[in-house]
């Protein structure tokens, strides 16, 4: 039976050690900030990202890798004969996937491509226990049943201060930015069945404070929850009080609190933030 080795984006949510242990593969995606392109992970941090962002003159241009980068790590990764699981953001936001699948159908090699509906930590879910069962020495569609099971029992709830560069993006009507810009509204927005869907709204900062005191509350109730990350975009303090709530609701799980990636920070805008969870 071939090996099979993992391949996903840097919109992922994952620790270095992670990557390290499970042995996984991240291509980059890019940002242009005021003309000069930068490498995510590379050559501008995360942290560093928010600043330049904050500075620019515009809002920063995201680009999926090209077809040529990934046609290049599957035929490096397949050359002796190994498969290759490439699993990535959800279309939605990006063509990254796109591209991932236009390389696949090039390479000589094996390579199954996945939209994973999702981004993040709750990306890292369905990557991670892929590694878990190539480790174990599952076949393909083994891994790929339990990653659509993990897929259809996660949640990823987004609070956003402003719709600015949603707006400014391409991804929400000019409408809904033109209502928050002037009346201070905040939006809870989740990600469902690979879309970017509104859940409510509502003035100032107390609607994302009941919001994320509803979560927590849910996740009290619950006794199967497996992994649960905060992520968020600026706004660090906050974050911090959110990741103490669902770890207060749910001690036996570990909480990961990270900075999101500038792809997403750059659809998202300064002080967003997300709750990604499992159940199983």
């Amino acid at each position: 039976m071939a090996k099979i080795k993992l391949v996903t984006d840097s919109s992922i949510q994952l620790t270095p050690e992670e990557i390290e242990t499970w042995d996984i593969t991240v291509v980059p995606l890019t940002i242009m900030i005021d003309s000069t392109v930068y490498v995510d992970g590379e050559t501008i941090t995360r942290d560093e990202f928010m600043d330049k962002m904050a500075a620019a003159s515009a809002l920063p241009k995201t680009s999926q890798p090209p077809i040529g980068t990934f046609l290049d790590v599957y035929d490096k990764l397949t050359e002796d004969g190994s498969e290759v699981l490439s699993v990535h953001m959800l279309e939605a936001i990006s063509g990254t996937v796109n591209s991932a699948r236009q390389a696949a159908e090039i390479c000589k090699g094996n390579v199954t491509v996945i939209d994973s509906t999702f981004t993040d930590r709750a990306l890292a879910f369905q990557v991670l226990a892929a590694a878990r069962l190539i480790k174990d020495g599952k076949t393909m569609p083994d891994i790929l049943k339990a990653m659509a099971t993990i897929r259809d029992h996660t949640t990823l709830v987004l609070g956003v201060s402003t719709l600015d560069n949603l707006v400014k993006g391409g991804r929400i009507s000019r409408v809904s930015g033109m209502l928050s810009s002037l009346l201070n509204i905040k939006v809870i927005l989740q990600v469902a069945d690979g879309e970017l869907n509104a859940l409510q709204k509502g003035r100032g900062t107390k609607t994302l404070v009941k919001f994320v005191d509803s979560v927590a509350d849910k996740l009290k109730t619950m006794t199967d929850v497996k992994a649960i990350g905060v992520s968020y975009a600026g706004g660090k303090a906050m974050a911090e009080e959110i990741a103490a709530k669902l770890r207060a609701a749910v001690p036996y799980v570990e909480t990961m609190l990270r900075p999101t990636d500038p792809v997403i920070a750059t659809h998202t805008g300064d002080g967003a933030f997300a709750i990604m969870y499992y159940v199983g």
